[in-house]
């Protein structure tokens, strides 16, 4: 498990030279506080692309679809965007996609050119949830709505043309924690049965002091003070004390046999590469089957700040692969 005793880190690994130009560009990021999270969301709103449902359907390619489901019980039903490809005569493979922003920002929209490029390839659909956020639904809300949603994916299967024994779950930062808690709860509540998980620099502890952590504190991106306001956003004054549910924090997971495959992949200038790969070695440890990938001088987010950058073509091509081989057997 990530360490709580306090280690002697060294300076942060060096940026991978393209991936750096860009980030320099982009400075300065100005500190995330709590007081600033609509700010950060009005910001996004702004600044990042939300696709269409026409860019998503790819030119007739996909059908796209928007879903209101049952959600937990007593609370509002889920949305999901539901993106099947068009004409096919036989069940396909699905990716169940938990959008990123730190448990306090985004949209099930996010992202997603970016999940279907994974998935055209390979015929998969795309579903992806709209999760309510932190801190006005704090846990176990967000990862309850992903696994309504879930559920709910896997019990429509047929109604869908998906084939409910290749459902992969797939997110990136707080979306890949998401996906992390996901397996969990499919695994301790005999919920559906999973093909595969595929992690992007997943966010999965709230303690916030693992060595990379540290070692990253006073780096731009996805820091040591963001991780305090998300997480802090998610669980209040829980955070990083006893009683934290691996559900909410997946590296609080005792146990991690039994799980379905998992695809890990962070940056080594991430803040999340400790706890990244420590969950990739204790999946293991468990007996569990894990694809571990640390990309050399990568930050968080590297490959969508900078995606024509060399390490960013690789870890796209390495996901690729790993759903491939996954999907085929």
């Amino acid at each position: 498990m990530t360490t709580t005793t306090p280690v002697s880190v060294g300076p942060p690994p060096p940026y991978d030279p393209e991936c750096g130009a860009v980030l320099a560009a982009m400075l300065p990021f100005p500190p995330l506080t709590a007081e600033a999270i609509p700010f950060l969301r009005a910001g996004a709103a702004e600044f990042v692309p939300q696709p269409t449902n026409d860019e998503l359907a790819r030119g007739g390619r996909y059908v796209v679809e928007e879903r209101a489901v049952p959600g937990p019980d007593g609370a509002p039903d889920v949305g999901l965007l539901v993106c099947r490809p068009a004409g096919a005569a036989q069940p396909v493979p699905a990716l169940y996609s938990t959008h990123g922003g730190g448990m306090i920002s985004g949209t099930a929209r996010d992202a997603l050119g970016d999940i279907l490029d994974l998935a055209e390839p390979l015929g998969a659909a795309v579903v992806s949830v709209e999760y309510r956020l932190a801190p006005e639904t704090p846990h176990p809300g967000p990862v309850e709505d992903c696994y309504a949603g879930l559920v709910w994916t896997a019990g429509h299967a047929a109604e869908l043309g998906i084939d409910p024994e290749r459902l992969v779950l797939v997110g990136s930062s707080a979306g890949g924690g998401l996906a992390a808690a996901l397996a969990l709860l499919a695994r301790d509540r005999g919920g559906p049965a999973l093909a595969g998980q595929l992690l992007m620099c997943p966010m999965l502890d709230d303690r916030n002091d693992s060595p990379s952590v540290v070692q990253m504190a006073g780096l731009p991106m996805w820091n040591r003070q963001a991780n305090h306001v998300g997480w802090t956003a998610l669980l209040g004054d829980a955070r990083g004390g006893p009683d934290v549910s691996p559900y909410a924090a997946p590296a609080r997971a005792e146990d991690l046999a039994g799980l379905p495959p998992a695809f890990v992949d962070v940056g080594s200038a991430d803040s999340f590469r400790s706890e990244d790969v420590d969950y990739a070695e204790r999946i293991w440890l468990a007996g569990g089957v894990a694809e571990l990938h640390v990309w050399p001088g990568g930050y968080h987010g590297f490959d969508a700040a900078a995606p024509q950058a060399a390490i960013s073509t690789a870890a796209v091509a390495a996901r690729a692969a790993w759903l491939r081989r996954l999907l085929d057997r």
